[in-house]
């Protein structure tokens, strides 16, 4: 990207409810056209982004704006934080990293609703199949992987762009967050008194030993529930001492997708419904020729879990596909629960008509 980017900036306009409009500093007073606005950057991404935010008119980001930032993009799943982040670091030169605990893996593509390599639009994209599916997804590696990836991206002059929805993957490459060690046996034994006596029994016995954390972690969430009690026994502590406090490792802007319930769950039903039609059964039948069924936590991955059902006989195509639409959108809603009390996040409306604008402004105010 451009040192003297200010050269082809124009003004911001459509900023949103409680923005004033303002210029960069010696940017030209015309407004650009985004379309216009990346080819002058000699940006060219193989397709028009005038899908993402037509007729908008924007203001680039220089590069002394945001040098010292991180900018990220959360929100519930089917909000639309791919196309958000694909337009942000086009616009300001920006490396993506992925903060999508499932799209991590290796072939899970039409169930993570995985961007292709043409979707990216050119745009490089980190932390998206590095692991395969028996691996287990673990946050401490996942934080070290995409730490260093920021440090590449800033080490070629280019700005992080952060985007996901998996909470604690966000928070573990943001935030101050020293994450407590592991042991297999120790887990091992949890996962077992798990199976022997329930997740609210095993919820009930957190709730003695640290009701802090009982409160924080739903009881259907076993994994979390397991790993709760793992680091109580190896550390000593009560977990709610390791989790992440709100404090950003390094300056960052976060930017959040909201969307109304119900056009989410529609959006959510046509995702669902276009996976199956898209080959998700076909996908899941190469992925057990290479050990999904025996991975931790791939196979229990939304949509894969549901088409495992299917395939094993105890489930419809109709039923499969019910149950994944309930499973995303109690997701969804665990998504707002983890996002919402942040009060750094910055809400956008996912359907905004200048919602890219409005998010470049966001962007700029905060690094500014």
């Amino acid at each position: 990207m451009p040192d003297d980017l200010h050269s082809v900036s124009g003004e911001l306009g459509g900023r949103g409810s409680g923005h004033s409009g303002s210029r960069v500093a010696g940017g030209i007073s015309h407004d650009v056209q985004l379309d216009d606005l990346l080819g002058a950057l000699g940006v060219d991404h193989g397709v028009s982004m005038s899908s993402l935010c037509a007729c908008q008119t924007l203001r680039v980001v220089t590069s002394a704006h945001v040098q010292r930032s991180m900018v990220a993009v959360v929100g519930p799943t089917a909000s639309g934080k791919s196309e958000v982040g694909l337009g942000l670091a086009a616009a300001v030169g920006g490396e993506i990293i992925n903060a999508d605990a499932s799209q991590l893996y290796r072939g899970m593509d039409i169930g993570t609703a995985k961007l292709s390599v043409d979707e990216r639009r050119g745009i490089a994209h980190h932390q998206i199949d590095v692991l395969g599916v028996a691996d287990e997804a673990r946050v401490a590696a996942y934080q070290r992987a995409a730490r260093a990836d920021v440090a590449g991206i800033r080490a070629r002059g280019n700005l992080p762009v952060v985007v996901g929805g998996s909470g604690l993957y966000v928070r573990a490459l943001l935030d101050q967050l020293d994450i407590p060690p592991t042991d297999p046996q120790v887990r091992g034994r949890f996962e077992a008194e798990l199976g022997e006596v329930g997740a609210a029994a095993l919820h009930a016995r957190l709730a003695v030993l640290d009701s802090a954390a009982a409160e924080a972690i739903n009881p259907g969430n076993e994994r979390r529930l397991v790993r709760a009690m793992e680091v109580i026994e190896l550390t000593g502590r009560p977990f709610s001492a390791s989790m992440p406090q709100r404090v950003y490792a390094e300056p960052t802007v976060m930017v959040g997708l909201l969307a109304d319930r119900q056009v989410l769950n529609d959006r959510i039903e046509a995702r669902v419904r276009a996976m199956w039609t898209d080959g998700l059964i076909d996908e899941v039948r190469a992925l057990e020729g290479v050990g999904l069924r025996e991975s931790p936590t791939a196979r229990k991955a939304l949509g894969y879990s549901q088409a495992l059902a299917y395939l094993d006989g105890d489930a419809s195509v109709a039923q499969a596909q019910e149950d994944t639409f309930i499973a995303t959108r109690r997701y969804a809603r665990r998504q707002m629960a983890w996002f919402r009390p942040d009060p750094r996040i910055v809400w956008l409306e996912h359907d905004a008509p200048d919602l890219l604008t409005q998010a470049l402004s966001v962007i700029t105010d905060g690094a500014g």
